[in-house]
């Protein structure tokens, strides 16, 4: 008795199962698998950009020592002199301890030219430390990296000049792709003969798709000017409005 229920529980479902599959395979096969799904609702789809041009307000120098000696601890102490060196002329320039960042430390082996059937000689220890430089006067950059140079800098060094509030200006750009958006579709609109409702969606091309801010670098040295400049942060996006009726 057990077995006929059973028998009759798996048959019913199975006959669900096929109707399911009957009934939704015109809708299955209108999307094609592993194709993203299709698009909100919308009559016209069109791309807009906005770009905002502003100066940066911060800079970050990277810059540092590599000293060398016979041994490891020759060198660390070398290096650790001149190190101390620039920490006194960053904090003599007006840069706080918070802004003062070890960005590198290594101690490697130095070799010599190889010996005749024999492997290279071991001839001294190279000591290398950097640090990362904020520096909230952008004015003073070129101070700071002659400031650095005379105090032993020998790894002196690249200059990015940044924004911090990069979100806020970026947002400036979002506004300004919008409107260019809008523009062109109303112009479509307009050509076609359409009324231009409202924004159905919009999408945001990643950061890497679209041209982004790049920190400009320069080979820094206390002879040469160091000048900020401005930067052009850019945005691209696509959108769908829909079609008054």
């Amino acid at each position: 008795m057990a077995a006929k229920r059973l028998t009759a529980f798996f048959a019913v479902n199975a006959a669900l199962l096929a109707a399911f599959i009957v009934a939704a395979g015109p809708a299955l096969a209108q999307q094609p698998p592993g194709l993203p799904p299709p698009l909100p609702p919308a009559r016209i789809i069109v791309a807009g950009s906005g770009s905002v041009t502003v100066p940066p307000d911060y800079a970050e120098i990277a810059s540092g020592v590599t000293s060398q000696a016979k041994t490891a601890k020759d060198a660390s102490d070398a290096n650790a002199k001149v190190m101390a060196a620039l920490n006194v002329a960053l904090k003599t320039d007006g840069i706080a301890a918070d802004d003062i960042q070890t960005l590198r430390f290594s101690v490697s082996p130095v070799y010599g030219p190889p010996q005749q059937n024999g492997p290279p000689k071991l001839v001294g220890f190279s000591v290398s430390n950097e640090l990362g430089i904020k520096v909230r006067q952008i004015g003073k950059v070129g101070e700071i990296l002659d400031s650095l140079i005379q105090a032993g800098a020998t790894d002196s060094g690249s200059v990015q000049f940044l924004h911090s509030n990069m979100s806020q200006v970026l947002d400036r750009a979002r506004q300004a792709a919008l409107a260019d958006a809008r523009r062109k579709a109303e112009l479509y609109a307009q050509s076609a003969g359409l009324k231009l409702g409202g924004v159905a969606w919009i999408t945001e091309l990643p950061a890497g798709s679209a041209p982004v801010p790049m920190a400009r670098m320069y080979a820094a040295s206390a002879a040469v000017p160091i000048s900020a400049g401005t930067d052009t942060l850019s945005v691209q996006i696509t959108a769908g409005f829909e079609v008054a009726h």
